[in-house]
């Protein structure tokens, strides 16, 4: 197939008709199929189209519902958008199992973000910081500008650093600034300060009395935010008497499932295998929060493994103990989200999210999506250290196997009271299948 020019400058349709023409043996059928999923109101099928680049069409996926969280006394009825029912199930659970046992305690350990200025200057390493104090108060004053709204807002830039770098590359500097965004996720505001940082730093050096020749020249090579922000910090706990645990599937006990739950999560600490699928399943539940609340999952999760692996060894988001006769479980996470603007502003069911949220602010919507990623954790370790994991996750995914052979509604409901006791696997619904019908099944 040949390269395609000017592609991104077709009508949406142009660029389906080339895309279904050239890689599909049905092009007309695919062609329908694709334009099924156009919103029937243009106008909001035109919102869409302008969230990305070469839309073609829109990719459903469920919006549904985890409610029973309770977080600092409140309730919450929290949207999720994930394409596994299990997620919700689980973080529905958790929240329930917890709302008898006083909810979740939250709290805000910090809200900062972090932008840097990446440069090369190949002058003396003691001059630039001589100079550096005066340097950053040009940064504060000619940025003042740009941060008028957000300081009016309580936010703004919170400090400056000069990084040193030339011991591992010569020549390379950084200015790492942090700021406070309030309500908004803030990248916008912060590369745009952080670009002038750029500007000014150039004009700096170039007119210090101080410098060189040499020090006069200065080479940006970028400023942007940092998607790590260590200091934009939530803490959510969850703790009880152990023995208001109460027993659980298999005849465990409230001690021994104590035992064995903090156990697993020790373990999480411990070895990294065990860390990734563990931090995985938090993630399950927060992603789904964060994709609800037009917020972007890339960037918290990015952030999640970095701090999972801030002491040089890849580890649990969550930590668990018991002492003195208290199950305490807790989350810290760095999160960086907003509540107004971007895509928070414009898709309406991301507007909807947040409505049904109480219209939270940033660090209320920091807490929320962190008690679903432990609400989650907690169902899933527990199903762990209990029953095992598959006879909850495969009863809920009993209906999409049953789909994947085509069964009948008759079938369907014969089929889940038939596995209602039993283990589930593609295998064994199949075989179940095959019975029922009396011939092999060969999909």
């Amino acid at each position: 197939m040949k390269p395609v020019s000017g592609f991104s400058k077709l009508a949406k349709r142009k660029k389906l008709q080339w895309v279904v023409e050239n890689l599909f043996q049905n092009p007309d059928q695919v062609a329908r199929e694709m334009m099924s999923f156009w919103h029937t109101d243009e106008k909001q099928q035109e919102l869409f189209d302008d969230f990305s680049e070469n839309t073609l069409s829109n990719f459903f996926l469920p919006f549904g519902v985890a409610p029973n969280f309770v977080i600092n006394g409140k309730s919450y009825v929290v949207p999720m958008v994930i394409e596994e029912s299990s997620v919700v199930a689980a973080a529905s659970a958790g929240a329930k199992f917890w709302s008898d046992r006083g909810g979740f305690k939250a709290e805000i350990l910090g809200m900062k973000k972090v932008g840097q200025v990446h440069f090369e200057w190949f002058g003396r390493t003691n001059s630039l910081k001589a100079a550096f104090a005066l340097l950053k108060k040009e940064l504060y004053d000619k940025t003042q500008h740009l941060t008028e709204g957000m300081r009016k807002r309580g936010g703004g830039i919170v400090d400056i650093e000069l990084i040193d770098f030339t011991a591992q590359e010569k020549g390379l500097y950084q200015l790492r600034a942090t700021f406070e965004t309030g309500d908004a996720m803030g990248a916008n505001f912060v590369n745009t300060v952080l670009e002038e940082f750029g500007r000014i730093l150039q004009e700096f050096c170039f007119g210090y009395p101080d410098f060189n020749d040499e020090e006069r020249d200065v080479t940006i090579i970028m400023c942007i935010l940092s998607n790590f922000t260590p200091e934009c910090l939530v803490r959510v706990t969850a703790e009880c008497p152990v023995e208001a645990l109460g027993s659980f599937d298999g005849g465990v006990d409230s001690e021994t499932f104590a035992h064995k739950f903090s156990k697993a999560v020790r373990i999480a600490h411990l070895d990294p295998y065990r860390a990734t699928t563990h931090n995985k399943g938090i993630y399950n539940g927060i992603d789904a929060v964060v994709l609800a609340t037009g917020n972007d999952f890339r960037a918290i999760e990015a952030c999640g493994h970095a701090y999972a692996a801030r002491s040089g060894s890849y580890s649990s988001l969550t930590h668990c103990e018991v002492k003195h006769g208290i199950f305490r479980f807790w989350i810290d996470l760095p999160l960086a989200v907003g509540t107004v603007g971007g895509l928070t502003a414009l898709h309406p069911l991301a507007k909807r999210s947040l409505e049904m949220l109480g219209s939270p602010s940033a660090p209320e919507l920091m807490m929320i999506i962190a008690a679903t990623g432990l609400a989650q954790n907690f169902s899933a370790v527990r199903a762990l250290t209990t029953s095992g994991i598959q006879k909850g996750h495969m009863k809920m995914h009993l209906t999409n196997i049953l789909k994947t052979y085509q069964a009948t509604d008759t079938e369907m409901e014969a089929a889940r009271l038939f596995f209602k006791e039993k283990t589930i696997s593609f295998t064994s619904v199949r075989e179940y299948l095959q019975t029922q019908r009396g011939v092999k099944i060969t999909v």
